[in-house]
């Protein structure tokens, strides 16, 4: 299964002052897979352990010196460790002890040849833990490794996964203004349709290839099962009740400011709040921040307590949620009208993972609530120095009050309308706010199959 990931890494295995490389996010997304992938194009030996499936591996760490711990290793598994042809991969990290992740530090002072990759589904537990409690018994190795983030697969690895390559080749080359042919939209969207709700995990893509859609639901329930089977592990004084419940209901809540009240009255929002954090450490869920749009970067004065909740994966929300492909190929506009929140979830994860593999994911959106004139905008981007409005819908047309409200206030000129129709762009469009300023504006309507491409499509020059 092709990644583009797998770029990234052949990058980090060759770069000379590269430091140990600390994959994270959530369970399933492919972390493993990619490593021993890595091992197989490009290195004589492979060394793997699995803390969590040996919990006395942590025993060989104790040493701080590196030269000490390959002796042990090697003694262990009989595999030659020598430095640009062996990888040292260290897998669920977080069942380790702290004295593992810290000896990462010493292997970047004291033997900087050597590859090192650690992962963990849910080691986002241990790097808060050691971040945030001064009286840690180890210190981070803080400036001594690099982090890179890893998600589901996206809508074009999803098409390559399903020999579609054309399709994506396609889409990369594909310019504002091109023609788009009739054959190639019907495609296109009917692939959108199924990854919506066959989504981007690598277990549910590889099932639907090999074996169809019935294989792919039933991995994403067992998906689903695994995640709920990890809530013991995410902390001693964790209610995994409340977690069931809050890690259920959240896909019902894509698309909306979440107020904790309404997941549960009956429980404390501070104890739903906590429930959330400690998925949102898993990878699980995440925020899709209000940010006022002032300036860049956007994220600077972005609000953590009002927020809009994404899953981890649209495939997984569907089959949280009870739907299934036979939902959305019914009959197209009026239907997928109908599920906007699930074309929002699909973009917005998108989104979420657009940025740098090495930068924490982040998504923003824009919320205005005052008496008579709330409106919002489904994300916002940082394209270069410019700050883009991206509007989702589902169907061919809606609504853009908000977004016009928008680029009022802000006195922007230039948005984005993801929707299930071909792409176009409306130059001199016309918004008066309600003191009579007039706004000129250009909106660049792009089709979901388009996703991959919407920062580059929003960057152009004349745009």
């Amino acid at each position: 299964m092709k990644r583009k990931f797998e770029e990234k890494l052949k990058l980090w295995k060759d770069r000379p002052n590269r430091h140990p490389l600390v994959l994270r996010g959530a369970r399933q997304v492919g972390k493993t897979y990619l490593v021993r992938q890595l091992a197989d194009a490009s290195f004589s030996h492979f060394v793997e352990l699995n803390f969590e499936a040996d919990v006395a591996l942590s025993s060989l760490f104790r040493s701080k010196d590196p030269e000490i711990i390959c002796e042990l290793l090697v003694a262990k598994f009989g595999i030659p460790i020598v430095d640009g042809q062996t990888l040292l991969f260290l897998d669920e990290l977080q069942s380790a002890e702290p004295h593992v992740l810290e000896s990462l530090r010493y292997f970047y002072e004291k033997r900087p040849g050597l590859h090192v990759i650690a992962a963990g589904s849910l080691l986002e537990f241990m790097l808060e833990a050691a971040s945030k409690n001064p009286e840690r018994a180890f210190p981070m190795p803080v400036g001594r490794i690099e982090y890179m983030y890893l998600s589901p697969l996206d809508f074009e690895e999803f098409l390559e996964a399903v020999g579609k390559s054309g399709l994506v080749a396609w889409l990369s080359n594909y310019c504002v203004g091109d023609d788009v042919p009739d054959a190639i939209h019907e495609e296109l969207s009917l692939w959108i349709r199924r990854y919506l709700v066959i989504g981007g995990m690598p277990a549910s893509v590889y099932a639907y290839a090999s074996s169809g859609i019935g294989e792919s639901e039933r991995e994403l329930s067992a998906i689903l099962s695994t995640y709920r089977d990890d809530f013991p592990k995410y902390g001693k004084k964790i209610n995994a009740e409340l977690l069931q419940k809050v890690f259920m209901r959240v896909p019902g809540f894509i698309g909306r400011k979440l107020v904790y009240a309404r997941i549960d009255p009956g429980e404390k929002s501070r104890d739903v709040s906590s429930a959330f954090r400690r998925l949102e450490l898993a990878r699980v869920v995440a925020k899709v921040k209000h940010t006022p749009a002032n300036g860049v970067p956007i994220g600077f004065d972005a609000d953590d307590e009002t927020f809009k909740p994404l899953f981890l994966d649209v495939g997984l929300a569907c089959r949280a949620l009870g739907l299934k492909l036979g939902d959305f190929m019914e009959d197209s506009d009026a239907l997928l009208a109908n599920k906007g929140e699930i074309c929002e979830q699909f973009v917005g994860q998108h989104i979420l993972y657009s940025g740098a593999e090495y930068d924490e994911p982040a998504a923003y959106c824009w919320i205005r609530e005052a008496r008579n004139s709330s409106a919002e905008i489904d994300y916002v981007i940082q394209s270069g120095s410019k700050i883009v409005p991206v509007e989702v819908k589902g169907g061919k047309s809606g609504s853009l009050k908000g977004l016009h409200f928008f680029l009022n206030e802000k006195r922007r000129h230039f948005a984005v309308r993801m929707n299930a129709d071909k792409p176009s762009l409306l130059e001199g469009g016309l918004v008066t706010d309600s003191i009579g300023r007039e706004c000129r504006y250009s909106l660049l309507s792009l089709p979901l199959y388009m996703v991959c491409q919407l920062h580059r499509l929003s960057s152009l020059p004349d745009m």
